[in-house]
């Protein structure tokens, strides 16, 4: 195998001419950029006059006099924000995943915002994951929709993680692995992300040539229009992870075997210190650089989830190894080897760790700046405490890194036990989003609260920016609108107030029945932070429902919110069908909130199903069994008509793929990611879908079959062996991803009807 390549390679003709054609993008007209967006987004550009001056703060001013926008920004996504904004106060726009709304652009109220600044330098979006569990099989249009929509909310440092695969494969072909090697290396489409952090490796392979390259394609489209609008992407980096092949073609160096992650084979990680580390950072980013052009912000982590092989002895060991990664567990806890080693000897290493991470991205880009996700810390508080997160930043320079503090709804408050990252640039903000699964919550008053308590605290430190970073999308837009309207203050953010300019803009009219629906609606279901049902019992699934059926079910605990506000507010909302029932987004709304309400009451018959069976009253277990049917063929019916569903998620990962083989790789991949997951640990249901198709073809079948069992044991007057049934239903999981079955998502004719008689079935 040929050595590490250490001098920098001249860039061919293409990536010359890319090069050239990103930097005459990043330096060209702003404004026609942000004009060209207002325009995609249905705003006609006659009506709109931007000029562009960068200032020390994000910044916009929109005057409105004889139905033009005159608007001065700060930059191109400071304008598209602007001019959105105010035509969404004016109830003439609405953009959302779940559509948009465009009203008439004429008689618009004359008026001027003032300057509306923004107290953070940046607005970040997106989360590593994200790349997984909703973009695998997104081309250019639903991009470029997202891109425009980031413009809409203000974002200006997105993640953008597509087509790193395409530089890989170049690294990686340089140091000599084979295509065979290759193939057993990448995972598959939806597990990306996963592999890229370390966790895995292979998992699902091959990854197919073509989509490698289709998405090298995409990402050049992605980063030229993200540029053009004056955003700042953050961009991969080296963190450390390198193939099997390597690892053993390279049997001297300073190679770990991590520890398994949720039950995977352990992954390969290269120490900083050993002296093919820097060589490789260095050319993962003169190879990016060559095909994407130069970035400012890298991502680089290192331990997502992972603990640090800090616990080693410092010799060089071919492939020390600080747990058994074929075990569930490693064979001595690394952070209990950790916590036995001197403080001293315990912080040097760390604090190793992070400069030569640090330094690796500084080699190739002098003046980049590292960034990290701070979720570890939080993942890992056995190992993280503050001062082994000082340690580890240590001796990064401040102004030279970057920390996307992305759990404060889960994990808050780790930057006041860090006294503000300890001097670092950090960025604030929520996940919000697990597994890209739906239930509808979000605490958008707690955000506005939670904001205005981190400026008053003079702890915070060097704060730089504010995000969002679901690891899924395409739920609860009220969340993310609210909260990237914090990050812009200028207007009431009052819950009444603001409810009222959100539904004026997206039904195309508002009045004070509707606020006070959703007022009940918010109060009943949004006001939850973190949905905390999503993991119990060492289950995974957003509700009882979603998660493998077992006789603990009776003991589920009542899921968080308020379901009497939450079913007036659905009723109010009913009652007012006559006046907004002609509203796409109003029906979307009220039967996305009926789903909610109903699969609460489908939880509570799912558990008085088993609870009966277990004391032996086979007839109430009876009705209650043929209710969780009911209920769920019901709830399956009323989504079909909603933006995603289990056969266009398969519909979307088929047309991805270029042969008949590719797409029923891609087909498995898409089924296993929303159901099963992977590997030995408890990825099972993670994903968890609330799609048409999920509800009628695998959670139904799964809670039948085990209510089947139930029964019959009730009858026979004895328990149900549960591990026998797990060990069953984890082959028919398996059978029904490798099937082939169509599946078809039918609009409900008329929707609002059978969310009004579902409501009516679960009043009980």
């Amino acid at each position: 195998m040929p050595p590490v390549m250490t001098s920098p390679k001249t860039l061919g003709l293409i990536g010359t001419l890319f090069l050239t054609t990103s930097v005459a993008h990043a330096q060209g007209d702003g404004a026609q950029a942000a004009r060209a967006a207002l325009q995609r987004l249905g705003v006609p550009e006659r009506q709109v006059v931007i000029s562009i001056a960068p200032s020390s703060a994000p910044r916009y001013r929109v005057r409105v006099d004889h139905d033009r926008l005159h608007v001065e920004a700060s930059s191109p996504i400071a304008a598209v924000r602007g001019a959105a904004a105010t035509l969404n106060t004016q109830g003439r726009l609405s953009i959302s995943w779940e559509g948009k709304r465009v009203g008439p652009m004429s008689r618009l109220t004359p008026g001027d915002s003032g300057w509306v600044s923004s107290p953070f330098a940046f607005r970040a979006y997106l989360n590593t994951c994200t790349f997984g569990y909703t973009t695998p099989w997104w081309g250019w249009p639903r991009w470029e929709r997202e891109i425009d929509a980031m413009a809409v909310h203000g974002v200006d440092m997105p993640l953008a993680m597509e087509g790193q695969d395409y530089v890989w494969r170049q690294l990686w072909r340089e140091q000599g692995l084979s295509e065979a090697q290759l193939a057993q290396h990448f995972s598959g489409p939806a597990f990306l992300p996963w592999q890229r952090m370390g966790n895995i490796e292979g998992y699902r392979a091959p990854l197919p040539n073509g989509w490698i390259d289709k998405k090298h394609d995409l990402q050049k489209r992605i980063l030229t229009r993200m540029r053009s609008l004056g955003m700042t992407p953050i961009l991969p980096a080296f963190a450390g992870y390198v193939p099997k092949a390597f690892a053993e073609a390279h049997p001297k160096a300073r190679i770990y075997k991590m520890r398994s992650w949720e039950g995977f084979e352990g992954t390969y990680w290269l120490g900083p210190s050993d002296p093919l580390f820097a060589p490789l950072a260095k050319r993962f980013l003169q190879l990016y650089t060559a095909e994407y052009g130069p970035g400012t912000y890298y991502l680089a982590d290192a331990f997502n989830e992972m603990v640090p092989p800090i616990a080693e002895d410092g010799s060089d060991t071919a492939h020390a190894s600080y747990g058994d990664a074929t075990a569930n567990t490693p064979a001595l806890d690394a952070a209990t080897k950790a916590a036995a080693l001197p403080r001293e000897v315990r912080d040097a290493r760390l604090a190793a760790y992070g400069q030569r991470l640090y330094a690796s991205i500084a080699a190739a880009a002098p003046g980049a700046t590292w960034v990290m996700q701070g979720w570890l810390f939080g993942a890992d508080k056995k190992f993280w405490t503050p001062d082994a997160i000082a340690a580890f930043l240590r001796d990064v320079p401040n102004e030279k890194m970057l920390i996307l503090d992305i759990g404060n709804d889960r994990y808050p408050g780790i930057w006041k036990t860090t006294n503000g990252f300890d001097g670092k640039s950090w960025v604030y903000g929520y996940v919000h989003n697990y597994g890209g699964s739906n239930p509808v919550y979000g605490a958008p008053d707690f955000y506005r609260r939670d904001v205005a308590a981190l400026f008053a605290d003079k702890g915070r430190g060097h704060v730089r920016g504010f995000g969002l970073f679901p690891e899924g999308l395409h739920n609860n837009s009220l969340v993310y609108d609210y909260a990237y309207d914090v990050a812009w203050p200028g207007t009431d953010m009052a819950m009444a107030p603001w409810l009222s300019r959100y539904t004026a803009a997206r039904y195309g009219r508002s009045d004070p029945a509707m606020i006070a629906a959703w007022q009940d609606v918010v109060a009943g279901a949004y006001d939850v932070r973190y949905w905390t049902p999503r993991w119990w019992n060492e289950r995974a699934g957003a509700y009882l429902f979603f998660k493998r059926p077992a006789a603990d079910a009776p003991t589920y605990p009542a899921e968080p919110g308020d379901r009497i506000r939450l079913r007036a507010g659905i009723a109010a909302m009913l009652k007012l069908a006559p006046a907004y029932g002609k509203s796409p987004l109003y029906r979307y709304d009220l039967v996305d909130l009926t789903r909610h309400a109903a699969s609460l009451s489908l939880d509570d018959s799912v558990k008085a199903g088993v609870a009966a069976y277990q004391k032996g009253d086979v007839a109430a277990g009876d009705r209650e069994t043929a209710r969780v049917k009911v209920l769920a063929l019901a709830i399956d019916h009323l989504i079909g008509g909603q933006q995603e569903s289990l056969a266009s998620w398969i519909a979307d990962a088929r047309a991805y793929g270029d042969t008949p083989a590719e797409k029923s790789a891609y087909e498995q991949n898409a089924k296993a990611q929303v159901t099963i997951w992977g590997g030995r640990g408890h990825l099972g249901d993670y994903a968890s879908k609330a799609w048409a198709g999920m509800y009628a073809d695998y959670y139904l079948p799964r809670w039948t079959r085990y209510l089947t069992e139930a029964r019959a044991a009730a009858l026979a007057e004895r328990p149900v062996d549960d591990a026998a049934f797990t060990a069953k239903l984890l082959d028919w999981e398996k059978a029904w991803v490798a099937s082939r079955r169509s599946y078809k998502a039918i609009t409900p004719a008329d929707p609002v009807a059978e969310a009004r008689a579902l409501m009516m079935e679960t009043a009980r």
